[in-house]
């Protein structure tokens, strides 16, 4: 494949291509444990990816807000493609965005600042089940993949409080979250 032809095929394409390793996992390889954790980072990228959308239709984000919400929407397009590709590699199939019907809180959208304090809320939500599932998946060809996604959240949690006037840089040690926390958080923005 050329490199004209390997840009054609977008972000999907690159996440498979970051992926190689661990695609090649196959079911007998992968305990029901780490299935579930993709399983729950699949949802908290849809759900992010939800989030991101409705926002930018949102009349009340500035520029700045917008560009930050449309890169980091990009990305967790990517962190999605990558997850799937995870899981077809282990004989499953990933859920879609059609699967799953999203809610949020009243007020959600109603000003920049209400949009970008849940866009932190959600990736700090997620950057902690990424640690999480690093903590816990015994797939090694689950962990460098995994890690590069929750570098990348943290990237954007950073982003997110320096918009939102706080300090990028957070503690030194991010919260690993298990799976039942993680999944509960998750519950409150289904229908």
């Amino acid at each position: 494949m050329n490199r004209a032809a390997l840009l054609r095929l977008g972000a999907a394409g690159g996440a498979l291509l970051a992926f190689p390793r661990a695609a090649a996992a196959t079911v007998a390889d992968v305990p029901d444990g780490d299935m579930t954790y993709l399983r729950l980072l699949v949802g908290a990228e849809l759900l992010k990816t939800d989030f991101q959308k409705r926002a930018l239709s949102s009349d009340d984000v500035t520029t700045s807000a917008a560009r930050l919400l449309a890169r980091t929407g990009a990305d967790d397009r990517a962190h999605y493609a990558g997850l799937a590709a995870l899981m077809s590699g282990a004989g499953q199939t990933a859920a879609t965005a059609d699967d799953i019907d999203f809610s949020y809180p009243r007020g959600s959208f109603a000003s920049q600042r209400s949009i970008v304090t849940l866009a932190s809320k959600l990736a700090r939500l997620t950057l902690g089940g990424y640690l999480g599932a690093l903590e816990n998946v015994q797939t090694p060809q689950f962990r460098l993949p995994l890690g590069q996604i929750a570098a990348n959240e943290a990237q954007q949690v950073g982003a997110l409080a320096h918009l939102l006037g706080r300090p990028p840089v957070g503690g030194a040690f991010a919260e690993a979250l298990q799976i039942d926390a993680v999944s509960s958080a998750l519950d409150a923005y289904e229908s």
